[in-house]
């Protein structure tokens, strides 16, 4: 318990990022880390665990739950992996990296959420790619057989907790240029997998009352070692189950001189993707929620010319802010026009 608890202390002293622009210092130059280019072949299961060499990368876990009765539930599980300096990352207490988790459950009148820290190379968080699993402290994401067809999740917060079972009949979908993500005009990009068709069962808690529920996920895994450029301030960020099986990913990132890079992909019921362009695709801000944390967009009307596509979002809960470290907002949502369905959103510097 003692090293557990000055392991905590330590990280605490060790902020994530220091650049004061881009969200969480994404866009803070990163010399002696590994580039990302694109061509790059992606190797499974190698990269479902971690990449030493880049700053940063996210294993992260968004799903769309029902109880009984039809009421909409979020489940949220991330886990982060920053590397404080470039070189070998070493052993034990000489470990160069640090991990940060966050959890949420959403219901239409609750948001609760969690965030935990650890140091890496002591045992309190790491990730293997075979078998696959991701952990910090008592949260973890683990396979259940070879890949990441089938996971089981779960988390532990102050008034909150969940376990829930995945399971997917698709593989890996890559986003971009054959996982080769462009984020910027000036070259900044990750590189970005995710497997979006998983099914869900399990139960979550609140507050002290259990709750069976089952719907759908989406996982995303990205590593890079500058996702942003310098003046991108934040993004919008969209994950979308659709009616016939579809699934689409939209992605806005908010420049400080008021340009946006816009990107996105259109995967079919069979898991097909396929690249969208920037002028394919429209994302506009329809009505905004003043929170006390900050003033935010609530409903998002979206377009994709070249599917028809013409939808109206909102959220399950517009309260669904993370007070974290980092703080955005991350809430389920649903949507409705020319397609209807449910989804989950992510903004961030606001």
């Amino acid at each position: 318990m003692k090293a557990r608890a000055l392991a905590a202390a330590l990280v605490c002293l060790v902020p994530f990022s220091v650049a004061a622009d881009s969200f969480g210092g994404l866009g803070k130059e990163a010399p002696g880390f590994a580039p990302v280019v694109p061509g790059v072949e992606f190797t499974f299961p190698r990269d479902f665990g971690a990449h030493p060499g880049f700053r940063t990368e996210w294993w992260y876990l968004t799903a769309n739950l029902r109880d009984g009765s039809g009421a909409s539930y979020g489940a949220q599980w991330t886990l982060f992996r920053q590397a404080l300096k470039p070189g070998p990352e070493g052993g034990g207490w000489d470990n160069g990296v640090v991990f940060m988790g966050h959890a949420a459950v959403t219901s239409a009148t609750e948001h609760l959420f969690a965030e935990t820290l650890a140091r890496g190379g002591i045992g309190q968080a790491g990730v293997s790619g075979e078998p696959f699993e991701a952990f910090i402290d008592n949260w973890s994401m683990k396979a259940r057989g070879n890949g990441i067809a089938r996971l089981s999740l779960g988390a532990v917060g102050r008034e909150f907790s969940y376990k829930l079972e995945l399971t997917s009949d698709k593989g890996p979908v890559l986003q971009g240029d054959k996982g080769y993500s462009l984020k910027s005009e000036s070259g900044q990009a990750s590189y970005y997998f995710s497997e979006p068709f998983y099914t869900v069962k399990g139960e979550i808690v609140l507050r002290g009352k259990a709750v069976a529920v089952s719907g759908r996920a989406w996982m995303d895994r990205e590593w890079s070692s500058q996702p942003l450029a310098s003046d991108q301030k934040g993004w919008d960020w969209f994950s979308l189950h659709l009616p016939a099986g579809e699934k689409l990913m939209l992605f806005r990132l908010r420049g400080l001189s008021g340009r946006d890079f816009i990107g996105g992909t259109w995967i079919s019921a069979d898991g097909a993707p396929q690249r969208l362009q920037a002028g394919d695709i429209s994302i506009e801000p329809l009505k905004e929620t003043k929170l006390s944390a900050a003033t935010l967009p609530s409903e998002w009307r979206l377009a994709v010319k070249s599917h028809g596509l013409d939808i109206i979002t909102k959220p399950v809960n517009p309260a669904s802010w993370m007070g974290t470290r980092f703080s955005y907002w991350e809430g389920p949502i649903a949507f409705a026009g020319s397609h209807e369905g449910e989804g989950y959103l992510e903004m961030t510097g606001y």
